[in-house]
């Protein structure tokens, strides 16, 4: 948007918010309120810094008609069938795969949040909460400088996912870049500052680059 927010969603089970930075410490909500201290992003409608997540969220309540959010059971708990599956597929997060990350970002709070998430799909769509929660730690790193190859033919391959049926227009790069050029942005030049992006579209022949 013009204003400087951006709102990535890849249709799946990821969605990310980012602001300019002339948004800093000019916001509330969910969110956060960006001023560079995660230690008030807690901070209820009514101003007030609380830890409890349940407190926090049930204050941002839009409509007095919404039902207040409960504590959440444990997923692994409830659906203890899916907990040996959900152990086993994160453990990538632990793997010599994203060793070189270790001493950047600790992978212990993504393995929960994996495992946590996988066993909560119970219902389809277990292996898109796995690959989200792996691609979660992997931006983390990635944010953080160092590029990690995970995915694999084998294991969330993600951007085929893009393309439609008998063509073959988005691509994966691992790790992306923030700005590139691509058939729906010829001229290489980007408005705003992206995340760096792990898909992105080529041309076709038939539509060469502008």
């Amino acid at each position: 948007f013009k204003n400087g927010l951006i709102v990535i969603w890849d249709k799946k089970t990821t969605l990310m918010i980012k602001l300019r930075s002339t948004f800093k410490g000019k916001v509330c909500g969910l969110c956060g309120n960006f001023d560079g201290n995660i230690k008030n992003d807690f901070t209820t409608r009514n101003k007030e810094v609380v830890v409890d997540p349940l407190i926090f969220g049930n204050s941002w309540q839009v409509s007095p008609s919404c039902s207040s959010a409960q504590t959440p059971k444990d997923a692994c708990t409830l659906y203890s069938h899916r907990q040996a599956w959900a152990v086993k597929h994160c453990s990538i997060i632990k793997s010599a795969v994203f060793e070189a990350c270790y001493s950047k970002v600790d992978p212990q709070q993504y393995f929960d949040a994996c495992v946590r998430d996988t066993c909560a799909c119970n219902s389809g769509g277990d292996c898109e909460c796995f690959c989200s929660a792996v691609a979660a730690y992997a931006a983390a790193c990635n944010e953080a400088g160092v590029c990690v190859k995970w995915r694999t033919p084998t294991i969330c391959v993600f951007c085929d996912y893009y393309n439609p049926d008998g063509q073959c227009e988005w691509h994966y790069k691992p790790c992306g870049r923030s700005c590139m050029k691509t058939c729906r942005n010829p001229s290489g030049i980007c408005y705003n500052q992206l995340p760096a992006l792990e898909c992105y579209p080529t041309c076709p022949p038939e539509r060469p680059y502008l």
